[in-house]
């Protein structure tokens, strides 16, 4: 279980502040879920998605468990969420290009999707190295093009471990939106 205890990701931390607490989120390739946990404190309702199910075993019970997990592989088999959306989608360190358009489709009007994974330069510092996991530049912005970006990085991260990253904040605004819903900065 490669996170298995680790904290949640600082970017995450960050910008959960966009998901309204009581908010359905969905963590995509949660592992052994420290997203999901992170959510669960917070309030939320959280649908965690993985397809190894020893990985999320551990999800199921205690005081922050998900509302939902779901054992799947999203890679090889039909999107076991289609139609549903949620209040936000979070995804760290996982990228199948095939599900992008799919992901920012599941965040709902109101709804945030945070995203980090790693970016081409990373196979210069370590694994991934394969460029079928690495995002080229831009690649998320292009992604997200429907949604309000909110926040963007794309470059080095010293570490440990030294990494070459892309996150992105954005959110889905609603016509129904005030001023400051649309716009949370």
């Amino acid at each position: 279980m490669l996170h298995a205890g680790l904290a949640p990701s600082a970017w995450v931390q960050r910008w959960s502040t966009l998901v309204p607490a009581g908010a359905s989120v969905l963590d995509v390739a949660c592992g052994s879920g420290r997203h999901t946990r992170w959510f669960a404190a917070r309030g939320g309702r959280v649908t965690a998605l993985d397809r190894d199910a020893q990985a999320v075993a551990g999800l199921r019970e205690g005081p922050d468990a998900a509302a939902e997990v779901i054992v799947a592989d999203i890679e090889n088999a039909p999107w076991p969420l289609a139609g549903r959306r949620f209040g936000a989608v979070v995804v760290t360190n996982y990228l199948w290009r095939a599900l992008l358009p799919t992901l920012v489709a599941s965040v709902a009007d109101g709804g945030a999707l945070i995203y980090e994974t790693f970016a081409r330069g990373n196979e210069t510092v370590g694994k991934p190295s394969n460029p079928d996991f690495l995002l080229l530049p831009g690649e998320l912005l292009q992604a997200a093009a429907g949604l309000h970006i909110v926040a963007y990085e794309d470059g080095f991260v010293a570490g440990p471990p030294e990494r070459f990253v892309q996150r992105i904040a954005a959110v889905r605004r609603s016509a129904a939106s005030t001023p400051a819903q649309r716009d949370p900065l």
